[in-house]
């Protein structure tokens, strides 16, 4: 049977995403998903970019491919956006590309034909979240690509016969979960483990169908596999401890 395969924020980390998916093995029959934020931050952005289209895995827009446009868009702005995006982890990608200006010219290209969100049936991929007051043709990227608080306070789920799966907010910022846990909201599965942040390393890979979580920590260069059910934790109401991007 084929699998749906579910792979969080990669954050430049391309070793770490090859050692994974050698463990997960995808078949021609899988298919893979990325859930945003395929650069900035780690060392091979790049590299991350290059290899997600060779594979023709299937990707939504995350807050950092935005923050990348913006960068380059030919707007009045576009300076202060510029150095935010430096500012986000910019940098390390600018240093991935080695002055290959078409190559970097190409990803772009790329990240603009990408989605804000895609509905699989019983399944809503989406970079942050979105607005539990607004319909979804009333949203916009900003929400779609930055929403936090509001998204997870939310008591009920948003879709009644839709789990919503994004990434964007790092699981540890949660009230009482630990780095690498999967965080389980009313409708929702946050699957950013914090590849990229010291505090974890992990990157996580949802094999949704069959309930199984793959993680591979960047830093430790270890594996291990858990059920759903064990990597899962709940999330209580309060204030995450930290907004990390």
């Amino acid at each position: 049977m084929s699998r749906r395969i579910f792979i969080g924020d990669i954050h430049g980390h391309y070793v770490g995403l090859r050692h994974l998916l050698d463990k997960v093995d995808p078949t021609a029959t899988d298919q893979v998903y990325c859930v945003g934020d395929l650069i900035d931050r780690g060392p091979q952005s790049a590299k991350v970019v290059s290899f997600v289209r060779e594979q023709e895995f299937i990707c939504v827009l995350g807050n950092h491919e935005q923050l990348l446009l913006d960068a380059f868009a030919k707007t009045q702005s576009a300076t202060n956006m510029l150095q935010a995006w430096l500012y986000s982890g910019g940098q390390s990608t600018l240093a991935s590309y080695d002055r290959d200006v078409d190559l970097l010219s190409e990803h772009m290209e790329w990240f603009r034909t990408l989605p804000l969100h895609l509905d699989l049936g019983d399944i809503w991929l989406v970079h942050a979240g979105l607005d539990p007051t607004l319909a979804i043709d009333e949203q916009t990227a900003n929400e779609f690509c930055w929403i936090r608080d509001a998204f997870h306070s939310a008591p009920n789920p948003y879709f009644q016969n839709k789990l919503i799966i994004t990434g964007h907010t790092i699981t540890f910022t949660f009230p009482d979960i630990e780095p690498g846990q999967i965080v389980e909201g009313p409708g929702w599965l946050d699957i950013d483990t914090g590849a990229y942040h010291p505090r974890s390393g992990w990157l996580t890979a949802l094999d949704i169908d069959n309930e199984i979580v793959h993680q591979f920590n960047v830093f430790e260069a270890t594996y291990r596999t858990r059920s759903l059910e064990e990597a899962c934790s709940p999330f209580t109401q309060g204030r995450r401890r930290a907004t990390v991007s």
